[in-house]
């Protein structure tokens, strides 16, 4: 036996292990404080009480000349599906500043080069974290949207993406390797998020009834897997203003690491 390994201890090691990601040592206390989070959606309502001055930009897809530029949005969110999502990373982080990219219209309906062109855009202007609470069942897409998410890997561009909240497969969701999962679950704490290991659609958040902001200064209370992403993306938000040298990887290992042990606490407090 190697010297080193007659020092292991593994009960130390595994100790170790969850002392330095303990929520209360990594987020506790923070806000999301100048993380710089995009929500590639339908907009953002920017004079909503419960967001006003926290979105930085806004800006949304136009096709001109056979392209799609962004340019500053003037137009709102004609949807609320953005709106809700920003109050919902906002209520976990409210110190982030938000970036909204509009690629959605009135009925929360666009186009799969519009999503792609979103996403492109958001990591182009070096956001840490974009919020996808869409995707597209379309498959043509599914092999640009893969190299954009390698791209927004390397580039330490934190993506987190819902499912599809239909019984078909949907991109971006689907590629776990490239970006955090995640599917809805009813009630609970956000910060108790739990994780189903083997699926593709790993992180568990809650996402039914949920209350959260709605054009024109008002609130609704919503459910699907939109709804659950948010939550993963304020939490992501809280960790890189505790430690902005993570990465993608680093990060989803946290999650899951963390997942594991709340799932584990339930796990003891049935028995």
């Amino acid at each position: 036996m190697a010297p080193s390994d007659a020092a292991l201890d593994v009960t130390d090691l595994h100790d170790d292990l969850w002392a330095g990601i303990l929520p209360d040592v990594l987020w506790k206390g923070r806000t999301g404080r100048g993380v710089r989070v995009a929500v590639v959606d339908s907009g953002i309502d920017t004079e909503h009480p419960a967001l006003k001055g926290k979105v930085k930009e806004s800006v949304e897809a136009v096709p001109e000349g056979g392209q799609i530029l962004f340019k500053p949005s003037t137009s709102g969110d004609q949807a609320g599906h953005g709106t809700a999502c920003a109050g919902i990373i906002t209520s976990i982080a409210p110190e982030v500043e938000l970036y909204s990219v509009k690629v959605l219209g009135p009925n929360a309906s666009g186009s799969g080069e519009m999503f792609l062109m979103g996403v492109d855009h958001a990591i182009k202007q070096k956001m840490q974290v974009v919020n996808l609470s869409l995707g597209t069942t379309k498959r043509d897409f599914w092999g640009p949207l893969h190299e954009l998410l390698d791209r927004a890997y390397r580039e330490r561009v934190i993506l987190v993406a819902a499912a599809n909240n239909l019984p078909q497969a949907s991109s971006p969701s689907i590629f776990s390797s490239s970006l955090i999962s995640v599917v809805k679950r009813s009630g609970g704490e956000p910060f108790n998020f739990g994780y189903q290991y083997g699926e593709v659609i790993e992180l568990v958040a809650p996402g039914v009834q949920v209350e959260t902001t709605w054009p024109g200064g008002g609130y609704r209370q919503l459910t699907g897997n939109s709804f659950a992403c948010p939550y993963i993306t304020g939490i992501v938000a809280l960790m890189l203003e505790a430690r902005p040298d993570l990465t993608p990887f680093q990060i989803k290992t946290i999650l899951y690491a963390i997942a594991k042990r709340n799932e584990m606490a339930a796990t003891e407090k049935v028995v």
